[in-house]
């Protein structure tokens, strides 16, 4: 079996939830070890923690989380707020947390678009989980739940180097997968709250994420 043939195994056979495509992607090495020693423990509280959430635009109704009777309805759109374009630790930390938005937003909705945009074509941990979402969301089946919040965001920034690490409290909900009629495709999904770390690159157009991986 090829290694790629092999990841593919792997991201179809997690449980489409973020850490548990994670924990089954440890099986196959793709995981991010931190300088300094890995940790399941959570993370410190800098001061970033308390940042102001990204500004989402105002959807034209109101906002219904999907259930077993159909999916999530106006659902907003996550927007890159003017700190994460910055070449900066405060940058790296905001474009952290919008990323995390992103994915969150393809949980609900399906579309992976505004997270493509922001991640590198060669980010294996990231193809994967676009791919679990995939097809969780394949067939006329939706998601309920998956909702990702990320409370506590430590950058590592060293100036001019060429890519950045950010470490992130991921807290990941629960996650329901029903098919048409409203039935459950399969058990439902425990949340979690776990840690990841992020690799950043800076460049022309901003920030892209070219690794991600569980902190173990």
């Amino acid at each position: 079996m090829t290694f790629k043939s092999s990841f593919l195994f792997c991201a179809r056979s997690a449980v489409i939830i973020f850490f548990a495509v994670a924990l089954t992607l440890t099986a196959c090495g793709t995981v991010v070890q931190p300088e300094g020693g890995p940790s399941s423990s959570p993370l410190p509280s800098p001061s970033s923690a308390s940042a102001t959430p990204t500004p989402s635009p105002t959807p034209s109704g109101a906002y219904r989380p999907a259930d077993s009777t159909g999916k999530a309805e106006n659902v907003p759109l996550p927007v890159l707020p003017e700190a994460a374009k910055a070449n900066t630790k405060e940058g790296l930390e905001a474009f952290a947390r919008y990323w995390f938005q992103a994915l969150s937003y393809g949980y609900e909705t399906g579309d992976m678009t505004a997270l493509k945009q922001v991640t590198g074509p060669n980010c294996v941990f990231c193809n994967g989980l676009q791919e679990a979402v995939g097809l969780a969301w394949a067939d006329g089946k939706w998601i309920v739940g998956g909702q990702i919040e990320t409370p506590v965001i430590e950058g590592k920034f060293t100036s001019g180097a060429e890519s950045q690490q950010a470490t992130i409290q991921v807290i990941h909900r629960s996650v329901a997968i029903h098919q048409p009629g409203g039935s459950l495709y399969q058990e439902p999904t425990k949340g979690s709250n776990r840690a990841s770390q992020m690799v950043a690159k800076f460049g022309a157009n901003g920030w892209t994420v070219i690794d991600l991986g569980l902190i173990r």
